[in-house]
């Protein structure tokens, strides 16, 4: 059987070692055009940054090491022009010397990947225009920097790869300015759970310009970016982080039939339209493993996985891919962003029923030294309790808890599972109650009816409201140092001498600083027949969206430390 795979990296190359531990007689040939087969493509921007010393470090394998270890047929700098499934041949062009030949298959794998998406405006052309995507552009960026002369970049995009660059970019000494047509950073967020990433951004230095859209990019002495507001940015590099499209124009052009959004539609056995064609990673089609709904989701993992399928089919095998829920983690200077699931503007558009709770956890003991606070978001059903969803923004912890709410959402479990999870503890690590099971306990109130809630989007309407009351359960330190106009203020502590002051014909929307002692708020009155709603995530969430109040500053705190 001989196995042509185009395309190397995460799924090409993860296919081809599969491969070969499956069928040692295998002839197995990858077609790569860049100059480097198996690339921790991850890696790049902290290899712009200095943070990867050695361009070494960046590679995998190489055809060399291939060669030897797996016996595959590793061809760098070839380029797969055309493909014939009917013939089953593929037309390969030597990029050294523009040279054509043809090359059969039995079983053939599309890995292509996607390219970084380019804007259709002027000056884009310019060598100072980048884009971050192969080990030659990182190797390019590195050299242009440390060669001098570069003291500003813009960044255009805030995903994933715009959020790296702008902090290896500032690491390296530079002034960046971030530029992203949405209203806020990293899309597949909630608002509420940006903004307070935003906060942490601005404060590290990056100048934040959010709904602005690159329009123009004018050559001269420096660069001139022209954003959507008129404003014109003088600068030594422009980063082109916009996203990524799939590179699909081969399958496209053999007749393959497409998916969303310009992928290559594929089944569950990651298999092709045409017979024996198989494609995998960040070009192919896959389910939303939550939503059921046909996606695009270009992540490594997930490509490593449909590699490692499509090889087991390819040698006979019958394994199936489940789809993707788009569980992910970065890290933007020290904040960590982690995230599984979907988020409400998915639930949404999707019409799934959904509600959420907003957690304000330490990452271990507080009495522990070094706790630092996550903002967790959690989305549920409400008819069973499944968990839909998570977002975390935090420091340490966040990868470890984004982790245990993915595989619950893989299980398929709920908010009672959540409470019952044997997670481990020690004061370093965890609490005796984790923050993931703290999420199941919120969910169940919720569920049993001992507490309906709020949110944070709603609080400025309730105060404006003259048929309600908002009740800041705070202590009467926090109250002075921040609090809305027009709310009647009774620390918690105070409040079981002080309901006499409270209108029991109106129903009562309390708040406290995270949604803790708000809760137990709630509770002590609803037990003493008023009607009322806890504030989801305290006013220490709303402040954070109406005020950019940087979720580390000295004053945030969780619900139940000393100062509360």
């Amino acid at each position: 059987m001989k196995v042509v795979i185009i395309g190397g990296v995460a799924g090409g190359a993860s296919a081809a070692a599969r491969l070969r531990r499956l069928d040692e007689h295998a002839e197995i040939v990858i077609l790569e055009r860049s100059g480097y087969v198996s690339y921790a493509n991850c890696g790049l921007p902290y290899y712009v940054g200095g943070t990867i010393g050695s361009r070494d470090d960046l590679t995998l394998q190489s055809p060399e090491s291939f060669r030897s270890r797996f016996n595959v047929d590793v061809r760098v700098l070839n380029e797969a022009v055309s493909v014939d499934t009917v013939s089953k041949t593929v037309r390969v062009r030597r990029l050294v010397d523009g040279t054509e030949y043809t090359e059969g298959y039995d079983k053939l794998l599309l890995s292509p990947g996607a390219r970084a998406l380019v804007p259709d405006i002027g000056g884009t052309d310019d060598p100072r225009v980048v884009t971050l995507r192969t080990v030659e552009d990182a190797l390019s960026i590195r050299e242009a920097i440390v060669a001098g002369g570069v003291r500003e970049a813009v960044v255009a995009g805030a995903g994933y790869i715009g959020l790296e660059m702008a902090e290896n970019l500032v690491d390296m000494g530079i002034s960046v300015t971030l530029v992203q047509r949405p209203r806020q950073v990293m899309p597949n967020l909630d608002p509420e759970m940006a903004a307070e990433l935003q906060n942490h951004i601005r404060s590290k230095g990056v100048r934040l310009m959010l709904g602005s859209e690159l329009r123009d990019i004018v050559p001269g002495e420096r660069l001139e970016v022209v954003v959507g507001d008129g404003v014109r940015l003088r600068t030594d590099m422009v980063v082109l982080a916009l996203g990524v499209v799939p590179d699909t124009s081969l399958a496209e052009d053999a007749g393959l039939e497409m998916g969303v959004k310009g992928t290559i539609a594929v089944n569950d056995r990651m298999e092709t339209s045409a017979p024996d064609v198989f494609a995998v990673g960040d070009a192919v089609q896959v389910t939303n493993s939550v939503t059921g709904v046909p996606s695009h989701i270009a992540l490594a993992g997930p490509a490593n996985r449909q590699g490692r399928i499509a090889a087991d089919n390819i040698c006979g095998g019958d394994s199936r891919y489940r789809g993707s829920q788009g569980s992910s983690v970065i890290k933007v200077f020290d904040m960590t962003v982690g995230i599984t699931g979907i988020n409400q503007k998915v639930a949404q558009s999707a019409g799934i029923p959904h509600d959420c709770i907003h957690l304000y956890s330490a990452s271990h003991a507080t009495y522990y030294p070094g706790a630092r606070n996550m903002s967790i978001k959690v989305l549920f059903s409400p008819d069973d309790g499944r968990i839909l969803g998570s977002q975390i923004v935090g420091f340490e912890g966040v990868d470890k808890r984004t982790d245990v709410l993915a595989t619950a959402i893989a299980a398929g479990m709920t908010a009672d599972d959540l409470e019952d999870l044997d997670l481990s503890y020690a004061p370093p690590y965890s609490s005796a109650k984790d923050p993931v099971n703290m999420a199941g306990f919120v969910i169940g109130n919720l569920r049993a009816g001992l507490v309906r809630q709020f949110q944070w989007d709603e609080l400025d309407s309730r105060v404006a409201d003259p048929d309600v009351t908002v009740l800041d359960l705070r202590t009467d330190r926090e109250y002075a140092t921040a609090h809305l106009d027009g709310v009647v203020h009774i620390p918690l502590d105070d409040l079981r001498d002080r309901m006499g002051e409270l209108d029991r014909s109106k129903p009562l929307y309390v708040m406290c600083h995270s949604g803790l002692r708000s809760y137990i708020g709630c509770r002590i009155l609803r037990q003493n027949g008023f009607e009322c709603y806890n504030l989801s995530g305290g006013f220490r969430l709303y402040r954070s969206v109406m005020e950019d109040r940087r979720p580390d500053s000295p004053g945030d705190y969780p619900c139940g430390a000393g100062r509360c």
